[in-house]
């Protein structure tokens, strides 16, 4: 743990003010979920909570089934991480932050499909070796959690109407399935 050296009272009703700094490095948006540990020490600890987190083993799995099938490296992603990764690229991709340009796709909740015309989108901030195909929002019950994602280390190939759809399917099942 890093000390900021910040210090917040709280108010009246319990309340702490999270500094705009931590919450802008640590993409802490207005609505997000924080999930509250403690530990024996007295620490109290903020998390951010991912819902697509505890299904990431589910998500692997079918990141995996699509992955053999079409041969493509399939990822899902939640708001912040590259949470699944199937078909290559797993060790630079799993668990890293994904790139502020798929981030912004993300949030106009449109499939993406990448144009030549247009400069490639990284899938994570941490390498530029990988980059967003083809890019689904999976929404559950109107809200973001994340999206699925083909990728590929040469945007020149083109997505097929396949795996288009196939991508949208995945979004949409996963969506519905964190409603129940």
């Amino acid at each position: 743990m890093k000390a900021t050296g910040i210090v917040r009272r709280i108010d009246d009703l319990g309340r702490v003010v999270i500094p705009k700094e931590i919450r802008r490095t640590m993409r802490i948006r207005e609505g997000d979920p924080l999930e509250i540990y403690t530990s024996r020490d007295g620490e109290v600890i903020f998390k951010k909570y991912s819902l697509l987190g505890g299904v990431e083993d589910f998500a692997g799995q079918l990141c995996e089934s699509v992955s053999k099938s079409t041969g493509a490296v399939c990822a899902v992603t939640d708001r912040d991480n590259v949470v699944a990764v199937a078909g290559g690229g797993r060790k630079e991709l799993l668990g890293k932050h994904i790139s502020p340009e798929l981030e912004e796709q993300m949030e106009s909740r449109k499939v993406y499909q990448f144009d030549p015309a247009q400069p490639p989108m990284p899938v994570s901030d941490a390498t530029e070796k990988f980059q967003t195909l083809l890019a689904a929002p999976i929404l559950s019950e109107g809200d973001l959690l994340g999206a699925v994602v083909f990728v590929g280390q040469d945007p020149a190939i083109p997505v097929s109407e396949t795996e288009y759809k196939l991508a949208q399917t995945i979004a949409a099942f996963l969506g519905k399935h964190m409603e129940s």
